[in-house]
C-alpha cells in the first residue's frame, strides 16, 4: 500500500466541509452545484474542495453526454478500499498492542 496515496486521502479528509461531500456522494453521484448548495458554499469554495478530493483518488468526475459543462462527482470505490484495508490494518495492529499489554498488566497484578 502506498503511504503518500494515504496521507493524502486522510489531509483531503481532514477537512469537515470535504467529510460531508463524501457523505453526500456515499448516498449517489451529484452535480458540483448540487453539493454547494447542500454544504453553503460558494461554486469557487466547492471546486476547490472537489479538487482535492480528486487529486487524493477519493472522488471521480464524469460528464454526462447531453452536456459536456455539466460535472458529476462520484465516490471513487479503489480510493475508499485502500483507506478501508488501511484502516483495518491499523485496527488490527492496536488489537495486538493492547491484548499484549493486557497480558502484561494482568502478569504484573499475579505476581
Amino acid at each position: 500500500m502506498n503511504r503518500s496515496r494515504i496521507d493524502e486521502r486522510l489531509a483531503a479528509l481532514a477537512d469537515p466541509q470535504r467529510r460531508r461531500a463524501v457523505e453526500l456522494l456515499s448516498e449517489r453521484p451529484h452535480r458540483a452545484g448540487e453539493l454547494a448548495g447542500a454544504l453553503g458554499l460558494s461554486a469557487p469554495a466547492m471546486s476547490r474542495h472537489l479538487r482535492a478530493l480528486k487529486k487524493s483518488g477519493l472522488v471521480e468526475e464524469t460528464h454526462p453526454e447531453f452536456d459536456a459543462r455539466v460535472r458529476v462527482y462520484a465516490l471513487k470505490e479503489a480510493g475508499l478500499a485502500d483507506l478501508r484495508k488501511w484502516l483495518d490494518d491499523m485496527e488490527r495492529l492496536w488489537t495486538r498492542q493492547l491484548a499484549s499489554f493486557k497480558a502484561h498488566v494482568e502478569k504484573g497484578a499475579r505476581e
